[in-house]
């Protein structure tokens, strides 16, 4: 007797409701654990969007008028459901990302960290004043909500990522719409419900799912004032030069191939620690993720015996497994180009010190896995030094001293994140002031920032002059207004004068 299993199908959030929308084309969701087909996804066309669009800006209209005070109201009562809702948001990512569920409950955390910065609205929105900058003349300034804007989200952090644009763009007074991964949006689903039982006003918060045509129609309409993108950086390149053309504002954050320096002189165990969770942790599938470990002379031999036995140790399973550290890549698409690369680095010479190419998960055979991977003696030239792999491998390159790892470090089309292990406060120093990159990690091996400071790159890491949430984040989605007054005295029969009083 056969069984049909009936998928789930995962709609679009517009003005305020769940709907089908008009389009008819689908996409399929998976479990990468399993391999199965989960979920079907419902895409956008031209008119979802320009619904999706025209409820926006109706509603910003409204809600950049509504009080600060009814704002934060808001903000905080979606703090306290997203907190009440960290299993269930933390399942839903496993489901369909697969990282592990402590790490999905960890991304949320982070989100909640900005949710929290963008509840202080009202004083990071005060303005300034000049009071009588010439006679009579007061001059003051505020700043204003651009209007509609958009964010276009990746698939490795399906919470996280939008919770570092829309708490921001709606306490600034804006009206904010989602388009997630098509891999992984059913958390963009139920934030949505979670604003609205927050008492959002309809249209304030929308999600849009669709692919290339959905996200060019939000680059291109004209009633949409900003794009935030996170993503590749090809596409941020054309995300920003598509959107600036076409006269809005522009924050896209790119890839990243981020080294971590070792030095002889550093603690080697908590530098092993902290590469192999970094570079292994959600799978690697991180833009923070240590890819590159940049050994220093007698460090190099001692950490990769170290790092290996980490790797090794590491242990990778369904993300829903208590014990599971690390689960499986998104798509067998990635895991391909992930293999390509690292059997290219073997072909060319490199030595591998684990292989994870040829992992097997007993009881989720479908899945799509690849192991921790640590690769000794890479040569820049290599694919798997150029590429960002976006997986569980570890590339290790080899230097001389401090001064040619920043070299190389700065020789990077990338500058996202980096970071130095080492007990030496002058090497330390040396470093975070020369290199070319725009987040930097003192023994901290991911220094992703705190949500009251800002995130972002340098070089082909970030395509436009705003870093995403705290401070510039304020900035971005807004803009400034400079009002010069003057009440000139009106003249009265009773005798008064524009003359300054005298005896």
């Amino acid at each position: 007797m056969s069984t049909t299993t009936t998928l789930t199908t995962i709609h679009h959030f517009i003005n305020g409701v769940e709907t089908t929308g008009e389009g008819d084309r689908t996409q399929p969701v998976y479990n990468p654990a399993t391999g199965q087909v989960t979920a079907e996804l419902r895409l956008a066309n031209e008119a979802d969007l320009n619904t999706t669009v025209a409820a926006a800006r109706k509603a910003a209209d409204a809600w950049g008028d509504i009080s600060l005070a009814k704002r934060t109201a808001v903000l905080f009562k979606f703090r306290e459901l997203v907190a009440a809702h960290v299993d269930e948001l933390a399942e839903l990512i496993t489901a369909e990302h697969g990282k592990v569920l402590s790490d999905a409950k960890g991304e949320i955390g982070r989100g909640l960290e900005v949710i929290e910065f963008a509840c202080g609205i009202p004083q990071l929105l005060k303005g300034d004043y000049s009071d009588q900058v010439s006679t009579g003349i007061d001059v003051f300034s505020f700043r204003e909500p651009l209007g509609v804007v958009a964010g276009i989200t990746p698939f490795n952090f399906p919470v996280m990522v939008p919770l570092w644009m829309a708490p921001m763009a709606i306490a600034t007074g804006n009206a904010f719409i989602l388009k997630p991964s098509e891999r992984d949006p059913s958390a963009s689903m139920l934030l949505a419900k979670l604003w609205k039982q927050a008492g959002l006003p309809d249209g304030v918060f929308q999600v849009l799912h669709g692919g290339k045509e959905t996200v060019d129609g939000l680059l291109t309409h004209p009633d949409v004032d900003g794009i935030s993108f996170v993503g590749s950086t090809p596409i941020a390149q054309y995300v920003h030069e598509t959107a600036t053309k076409h006269g809005k504002r522009v924050q896209a954050l790119g890839g990243a191939k981020n080294h971590a320096i070792v030095m002889p002189d550093a603690d080697l165990d908590n530098a092993a620690d902290h590469l192999a969770a970094a570079a292994f942790g959600s799978a690697g599938e991180r833009c923070m993720a240590i890819s590159v470990a940049v050994a220093v002379g007698d460090a190099a031999d001692l950490i990769v015996k170290k790092v290996e036995e980490r790797a090794l140790a590491v242990k990778v399973n369904n993300g829903t497994e208590p014990d599971a550290e690390m689960g499986p890549i998104i798509t067998p698409a990635s895991k391909e180009r992930i293999v390509r690369i690292v059997t290219e680095a073997e072909q060319a010479g490199a030595a591998m010190v684990v292989d994870g190419r040829d992992l097997v998960v007993p009881g989720h055979e479908d899945g799509f896995w690849v192991g921790p991977t640590v690769i000794d003696h890479v040569k820049t030239e290599m694919t798997a030094y150029t590429e960002e792999i976006f997986g569980p491998v570890l590339v290790v390159v080899r230097v001389a001293d401090l001064e040619e790892g920043i070299a190389l470090i700065n020789s990077n089309p990338y500058g996202n994140g980096t970071a130095i292990f080492t007990s030496n406060g002058a090497a330390a120093r040396k470093f975070q002031r020369s290199v070319t990159v725009g987040m930097v990690g003192i023994n901290v091996p991911l220094p992703v920032p705190v949500a009251y400071h800002s995130f972002g790159g340098w070089k082909n890491s970030l395509f436009g002059d705003k870093h995403i949430y705290g401070p510039e984040g304020v900035s971005f989605y807004t803009r400034g207004k400079v009002i010069t007054s003057r009440w000139p005295e009106t003249h009265h029969a009773s005798g008064a004068s524009y003359n300054f009083p005298s005896n």
